[in-house]
């Protein structure tokens, strides 16, 4: 029941997405665009530092690889569907090549890694003039249309890669793979002795964690119709998409969904009204993530709480008599 609940939240809040297009403005569905886009990328994160346990900070690197690849393709005269499909395919491949490498790391070590190869890449990409126009950028053909049926166009497809990740969620959740990838974040040795192939599957969820993001950039790219090295591999979005996954609640199914609808919003708050304070902002709410909300939003409960909030409204005019 409680599943058949979180499923319909889902699916409402999809159509809720959906609909803005009919319904709002330009700033609107802009908004729309980057909550589905960070949902996306949160379901991919949730697969290696959810499920499986490992504080994975590739993300900016497959997001930025993406938008590379799906560029480089549309500039050489691919189709911009197969020039999206090549990117992910690329990430994809470049994923499963690199987790074989980099998984041989655990704890802090991996995180580390991750990170350097964010920094690795965008260094690549900036020094490779020749193919990526190097730290001028890189010019994208644009998306033919209005402003509005581009918006409208990017939002579906956006929206699309967030229900095919949401649906392998679901899918390796209920696998031998999701069981695999809960034993090894649990005991990783403990996993391995009793038959888990723990090597195989940490690749799996490596991949995973950055095919839907390779999906999202080369879409991104196509949609702003301009890149460069330090907007597509920035190190700040690497860090926004764990935030949102642990806001949301790190290894459930809707967490990584609500985890970054609610940070996009808030974001979007701060920028209008804090400008100069929103790195601070984002970094205290790490802070709180850390020390009073470690299982995030979804795993609060929420009927104990407001049980407990009731019974204090209650008590509250027994102790003004009580004074009085």
């Amino acid at each position: 029941m409680k599943q058949f609940l979180y499923f319909g939240a889902f699916a409402l809040w999809i159509v809720m997405i959906a609909a803005t297009p009919l319904l709002a403005d330009n700033y609107t569905i802009r908004v729309a665009i980057s909550i589905a886009m960070f949902s996306a990328m949160a379901v991919s994160w949730n697969f290696i530092g959810g499920f499986t346990g490992y504080p994975s900070f590739s993300t900016a690197a497959f997001f930025g690889l993406g938008c590379y690849a799906g560029a480089l393709a549309q500039r050489n005269g691919v189709p911009l569907v197969l020039a999206w499909v090549f990117a992910t395919l690329f990430v994809a491949v470049f994923a499963a090549m690199l987790g074989a490498i980099i998984l041989r790391l655990k704890g802090h070590y991996f995180a580390i890694g991750s990170i350097a190869i964010v920094d690795l890449t965008r260094l690549i990409t900036s020094s490779w003039g020749s193919l990526t126009g190097g730290g001028d950028g890189l010019n994208v053909p644009l998306l033919q249309g209005n402003p509005q049926e581009v918006s409208a166009l990017v939002l579906y497809v956006m929206l699309t890669i967030l229900i095919i990740a949401f649906l392998t969620s679901i899918y390796v959740d209920r696998s031998r793979l999701g069981f695999g990838l809960k034993c090894i974040s649990q005991n990783e040795d403990a996993a391995d002795m009793v038959g888990v192939n723990t090597t195989s599957f940490k690749i799996v969820a490596y991949t995973l964690s950055a095919v839907f993001c390779g999906a999202i950039g080369a879409v991104y790219a196509s949609w702003v119709g301009y890149i460069d090295p330090t907007d597509s591999f920035s190190i700040l979005l690497t860090l926004k998409v764990p935030v949102m996954v642990l806001l949301g609640g790190a290894g459930t199914l809707l967490g990584p969904v609500l985890g970054a609808g609610v940070f996009v919003l808030l974001e979007e708050v701060f920028w209008a009204n804090f400008l100069e304070w929103n790195r601070a902002i984002l970094g205290g709410i790490i802070v709180f993530l850390i020390f009073f909300l470690p299982n995030g939003l979804l795993k609060i409960q929420y009927r104990d709480l407001f049980k407990k909030l009731m019974d204090k409204i209650g008590d509250a005019p027994k102790q003004v008599e009580k004074s009085s």
